[in-house]
């Protein structure tokens, strides 16, 4: 059994920022705990635009505080976010979040994230591995 709190894990390696400061990402599960996924509280700054892509991960997200917009870049379509919304990006979508205020989401990722990835250039996490 893992119990973790998201306080024991602040400014720990668990806890990303951005570079550009628009997210922090607590990683409370990763693919070091060896459960098939990884599962993520994210908060995104109010006033931003972020553009994301996971060609190499399915996530799911459940928005559980703010209000935003979700435009899925394939397809141009936009969504409304807000508290109880989720989102699957099963296809693998270009997809841009505005957060119109601050947003907390709580995210699955498959397969998981091992906690030291960064975004790309394109918004995209690289497959990283457990040992790589």
């Amino acid at each position: 059994m893992i119990v973790r709190t998201t306080q024991e894990i602040t400014d720990t390696d668990r806890d990303i920022e951005a570079d550009n400061g628009n997210w922090r990402s607590k990683r409370i599960v990763l693919g070091g705990d060896l459960v098939g996924f990884s599962f993520h509280e994210t908060t995104i700054k109010a006033g931003t635009d972020n553009e994301f892509h996971y060609a190499n991960h399915v996530e799911a997200v459940w928005l559980v505080e703010g209000e935003g917009t979700l435009l899925d870049r394939e397809t141009g379509e936009k969504y409304p976010l807000g508290p109880g919304s989720m989102y699957l990006l099963n296809g693998h979508e270009r997809h841009t979040v505005t957060a119109d205020t601050q947003m907390r989401m709580l995210c699955v990722f498959n397969p998981p994230v091992v906690g030291n990835e960064t975004h790309d250039e394109n918004g995209v996490y690289p497959l990283v591995t457990v040992g790589t």
